[in-house]
């Protein structure tokens, strides 16, 4: 019974295989460009160390630092406090990152860091206070991803500043 399924399978391939006409060649080769090339290596959490984090966003310390393979999280008091967090997109469009910050109420500007476009959307609170921040860059058909929150707390540094200064640091070290 083997060798029939063989042969079945092995005849399939070959129907399969004289349908492909000359349709596939003529479309000719295809282009690359900049935009579907992946970006660097980034490392895990973009090689930040939790001390520069720690500096940049004026905190004394963290509570929690999570790290997966997408991402870091460095958390000051749980999940609804003060946080910094760190994503790396392969493949993705930072493009819908962008419409979907300006959609929830962030405005977002275009920034340069290192030769790298990207953009950053700022939330302030009900007071006028900067409060989150979240900024990215463009590497080819990846993006990194900074956002930084103070949540319900008193701000010890602007977001966007931390966030441009993380970046800036993630950027030099990528590899």
């Amino acid at each position: 019974m083997r060798p029939v399924r063989w042969a079945v399978g092995l005849a399939a391939a070959a129907a399969l295989t004289a349908c492909g006409g000359t349709s596939d060649t003529a479309a000719g080769p295809t282009t690359t460009t900049a935009a579907d090339r992946p970006g660097p290596f980034f490392g895990v959490c973009g090689q930040l160390t939790d001390d520069e984090v720690r500096q940049a966003f004026a905190v004394p310390a963290f509570a929690t630092v999570t790290r997966n393979s997408v991402g870091c999280e460095w958390e000051v008091s749980g999940p609804t406090g003060p946080s910094v967090s760190f994503s790396w997109y392969r493949g993705s469009p930072i493009g819908r990152e962008r419409a979907g910050s300006e959609l929830i109420g962030r405005p977002a500007a275009d920034i340069e860091i290192a030769g790298q476009s990207g953009f950053e959307a700022l939330y302030q609170d009900a007071l006028g206070q900067p409060v989150l921040c979240e900024s990215a860059l463009q590497y080819g058909s990846d993006f990194v991803h900074l956002s930084v929150t103070y949540a319900d707390v008193a701000p010890t540094a602007d977001p966007c500043v931390v966030g441009r200064q993380l970046l800036e640091t993630v950027a030099e070290r990528a590899q």
